[in-house]
């Protein structure tokens, strides 16, 4: 089944791209009165190497703000470039970037009937750009469906994550967000996801959630949510935008007690490129990443781009084409190849692929929940 398949580059053989490094270019050949030897820049080489990997293991970026920032366009083309934003076609590619979430997040305030509104209206704005780019961008919901879309030469959309006011209070507006092509839910902000944690109509939430294949995004969510939704969920769950508290205090960033549980329940944390969250340099985010890995696990760590959110981005990553400059960065570290593919590609196949996996299981032992929060919380 498409998405079942397996990757055209599993991570065993990430080695193998030992293959695909270009040989150096005739300008770094010098004459001497010996045999010409080529030379190169020693910095120059983990650049070479990170582009080598990337190719056989592209970006999953986990989250995008680019539906958002599009409203406020008159005209745009990505599939030429727009310099309005960050994450145009040509600078996807540039930066190996295979696959992108892009977020459906609301301005603080809207709920009830208003966000499932604008949630739907953002919903349609994504799809119609999408479609209106056919060279470029694919939809997709499966890890099939982005490993397809990666092999015709496009980039794999996936719509979410979106806030849990988009539910309205009710089930049945899940199960039709998810029909439309929702696939990532954050659990915050609302009186069933709350500081408190999950009330029983919020784990009925999460339980419905497995049984249609949404999945649940912890980021920002309090850490009685986090531990809740670990212990209710039969599915692995992920933060769209959390790195180390450790290392940067910050309301989304997760403490290593929770870190730790994450990699227990074999989570995903989607480490944010943004200055406020992880510092100003690529080193600092090359840091973040090294603690998540070092007490989550090599395979509960990839990447959030966070490009086109308004926020400010480390130096060298400035748009999704500096991709490339944070890998490199990570081999002079020391991180396997097998590590570096889990981070960019392998690690989202896995989250999707369980989501899925479990929604086939659920929908085999129960039937879409009829429950209320009226019903369950009084």
């Amino acid at each position: 089944m498409a998405d079942l398949q397996d990757d055209l580059y599993p991570a065993g053989e990430v080695g193998r791209v030992d293959d695909l490094t270009e040989p150096y270019p005739a300008e770094a050949v010098v004459v001497t009165a010996e045999p010409y030897q080529p030379v190169s820049d020693p910095d120059d080489a983990p650049v070479t190497r990170a582009r080598a990997i990337l190719a056989a293991h592209p970006v999953a970026d986990g989250y995008s703000g680019l539906p958002w920032a599009l409203r406020h366009l008159p005209y745009y083309d990505l599939d030429l470039g727009e310099s309005a934003v960050d994450a145009d076609v040509p600078r996807l590619r540039r930066g190996h970037v295979g696959a992108v979430f892009w977020a459906l997040h609301l301005p603080e305030g809207l709920d009830g009937d208003r966000a499932v509104g604008a949630t739907l209206d953002q919903l349609d704005l994504a799809k119609e750009v999408v479609a209106a780019h056919p060279e470029g961008l694919r939809p997709a919901r499966t890890a099939g469906q982005i490993t397809d879309a990666r092999n015709c030469g496009r980039v794999a959309v996936l719509f979410g994550p979106a806030g849990a006011a988009a539910l309205g209070d009710s089930l049945g507006v899940l199960r039709s967000l998810h029909v439309l092509g929702l696939r990532v839910l954050t659990l915050t902000g609302t009186s069933w996801a709350s500081a408190a944690g999950l009330t029983r109509f919020g784990e009925e939430v999460v339980r419905e959630m497995n049984r249609v294949g949404m999945i649940a995004d912890l980021s920002y969510a309090s850490p009685e949510t986090v531990q809740r939704v670990l212990a209710v969920s039969k599915a692995p769950a992920l933060f769209s935008r959390s790195a180390a508290r450790a290392l940067r205090p910050h309301p989304a960033n997760l403490p290593d007690e929770l870190l730790t549980e994450v990699g227990e329940a074999r989570g995903l944390v989607l480490v944010p490129l943004t200055a406020e969250q992880t510092g100003p340099t690529v080193r600092d985010v090359a840091d973040h990443l090294d603690h998540v890995r070092s007490l989550a696990g090599p395979d509960c760590v990839g990447l959030s781009g966070t490009y086109d959110t308004g926020t400010a981005h480390p130096q060298e990553l400035g748009d999704t084409s500096c991709y490339p400059k944070l890998i490199a960065e990570l081999l002079r570290r020391g991180w396997e190849e097998s590590e570096v593919a889990l981070l960019t590609w392998g690690n989202i196949q896995r989250v999707l692929r369980g989501a899925d996996f479990t929604a086939r299981a659920a929908q085999q032992r129960r039937p879409p929940s009829t429950a209320t929060i009226a019903d369950l919380d009084g």
